[in-house]
């Protein structure tokens, strides 16, 4: 099934009144989107948000979130794990009860899993009123206003892409990180890979085009930028210029005020010694590479068709350190692809103890249907895979304690995050990402209030109206850092996957630098909490919308 691009939401058909969920100017209906997959996923979610936002929808508060009372659910689907459709339709089955009981409630279902399953999604859950795939993000407001008007469920899919995402508005969820795409879709033909049936050839933005986005999000507040797309270092195959990457990489080194810059993903097959050298070279751009390594036997990767071998996967790294010797390299691998013997599993094995992965995603092979490896000779039993994976992980969890561990005593800039850890709260620190994008748990000084979440905060008479935030406070104390403020520190402790640096409590490092994207958290919280205006709403392609939670890669685990 496809569909014309929908012209954009009038205002006109901004929501109107439902039974038992009114809307009006004074109450707009509310949304929630809740996003599946990967980091193409939570950009595609800020795109969604924000053209909800300019048809007249607001976010749901945290609390009507987590009580199921938005007004629209739209989830954002994956599909490329096998337990995808598992997530959707626990996530359908849920949100059925709530549904029942709240006349006007409408379900979106969006991305890949709906661009793969189409009308399925309807028929096995027909309480679901909108199903949208990866090619029409833009008519997500259309199909919802004309599922109201009709009563009736809307299934749109394009088989081609429609509308750019990165031209439609974007409701980003902070100031100080940002997700940037440079192109969408995949030209490769991995045998396990189901992402360039469902997103399609590889489209390329032009250079300005995506430079001008990037200087938006500095101007706006950010200070850190992630370039995404399918295959980053294939960029400017489409208009015919294949130095274009690591062109882009150092015009992004002259954007004043952009102090960390990282992508996701490389190829290994198309990695060139260009992109290596510019990254050495540009100081913004951040020692940390993640790169797919999926089997270290090459039997498997020509059975992957993955157009690249082990010994060329790990030149790569060696050409990575030499010029960038503390570069953290993080990978994906795969356990169990049809056909795998013993000695290919060695194989992998002996290629992630030579590789040294800070950290790395690691799945066992589910056949995708719809790929030519699900119909592959040679599936293996669970049990074989099971075992394989948990030898894997083993060794994969102590390389990445070792490596880890090499960094206690090290200096460090930590870009504080908006995101707690578990523990902050209990252990008086605060979380961020360091360059090579370790994550970090920095202890304060002792006789510093944290948060308002604190047990330990007092209410500030000199906090933002209507909070008691010790960091929106006028006297702020100048060794309390906000989102997007850095600190300075000296590693003390290590685990596999985070660092600790409690250098602070024992009078050691400990310098908190004032930045742009702190400025500018401060003025969302407190335009949120009605102390002021915020222009971070939401923006139309390269405008000005604030950047991501997400500091550069999500965390990776062994």
């Amino acid at each position: 099934m496809s569909t014309i691009a929908p012209a954009p939401v009038p205002a006109a058909l901004a929501p109107r009144a439902t039974p038992g969920a009114p809307a009006d100017d004074a109450h707009p209906r509310t949304y929630v989107v809740r996003t599946l997959g990967c980091q193409m996923n939570v950009h595609d979610s800020e795109h969604m948000a924000g053209m909800l936002e300019q048809a007249g929808y607001t976010r749901a508060s945290a609390d009507d979130e987590a009580a199921n009372r938005a007004d629209v659910v739209v989830i954002n689907t994956c599909a490329v794990r096998e337990n995808a459709a598992t997530r959707l339709y626990g996530n359908l089955g849920q949100l059925a009860s709530v549904k029942a009981a709240r006349p006007g409630m409408q379900i979106a279902v969006g991305g890949c899993l709906a661009q793969k399953d189409r009308g399925t999604i309807v028929e096995k859950a027909p309480w679901v009123d909108v199903v949208f795939g990866t090619h029409n993000l833009d008519a997500l407001p259309v199909l919802l206003e004309r599922a109201r008007h009709n009563d009736a469920a809307q299934v749109e899919i394009a088989e081609s892409l429609q509308v750019f995402p990165s031209t439609l508005p974007t409701k980003r969820e902070s100031v100080y990180a940002g997700w940037v795409s440079i192109s969408v879709g995949c030209n490769n033909t991995c045998t396990f890979c189901i992402v360039p049936h469902l997103r399609g050839k590889e489209r390329d933005r032009r250079p300005g085009e995506v430079l001008a986005e990037v200087g938006a999000l500095v101007e706006a507040g950010a200070i850190e930028v992630t370039l995404l797309g399918q295959n980053v270092n294939s960029y400017g195959v489409e208009f015919g210029d294949r130095g274009a990457f690591a062109k882009l990489l150092r015009a992004c080194g002259t954007i004043e005020g952009l102090e960390r810059v990282r992508f996701t993903s490389p190829h290994p097959a198309a990695f060139t010694d260009d992109v290596i050298a510019a990254m050495a070279e540009t100081p913004n751009v951040m020692p940390q590479l993640h790169m797919p390594l999926q089997s270290g036997s090459d039997r498997i990767l020509r059975a992957m068709r993955r157009s690249y071998r082990s010994e060329r996967f790990l030149g790569i790294l060696d050409r990575v350190r030499a010029v960038m010797p503390d570069a953290a390299i993080t990978t994906d691998i795969i356990v169990g692809f049809p056909g795998e013997t013993e000695e290919d599993f060695a194989e992998t094995m002996r290629v992630v103890e030579a590789s040294r992965f800070s950290s790395a995603f690691m799945f066992q092979y589910s056949p995708r249907p719809g790929t030519p490896a699900a119909t592959m000779d040679g599936q293996l039993p669970k049990e074989v895979v099971q075992e394989r994976f948990e030898r894997l992980q083993a060794l994969q969890e102590r390389i990445a304690g070792e490596e880890s561990a090499r960094q206690v005593g090290r200096t460090i800039d930590v870009l504080v995050g908006e995101g707690a850890g578990r523990k902050d709260g209990a252990t008086h620190r605060v979380t961020g990402r360091a360059p090579d994008n370790r994550l970090v748990h920095l202890a304060l000084p002792a006789d510093v209030v944290p948060t308002a979440t604190d047990d330990a905060a007092p209410p500030s008479s000199a906090a933002a109206p209507g909070s008691a935030d010790p960091r929106l406070a006028d006297d702020l104390d100048a060794r309390l850092p906000r989102p997007g403020d850095v600190v300075t520190v000296e590693v003390t402790r290590s685990a596999p996957h985070h660092l600790i640096a409690d250098s602070a409590l024992a009078g050691g490092t400990f310098a908190v630098r004032r930045t742009r994207s702190g400025d500018a958290w401060a003025k969302r919280e407190r335009a949120r909490l009605g102390g002021g205006d915020d222009d971070h709403g939401h923006g139309h392609g390269g405008g000005a919308p604030s950047g991501p939670v997400v500091l550069g890669l999500p965390t990776l685990r062994a």
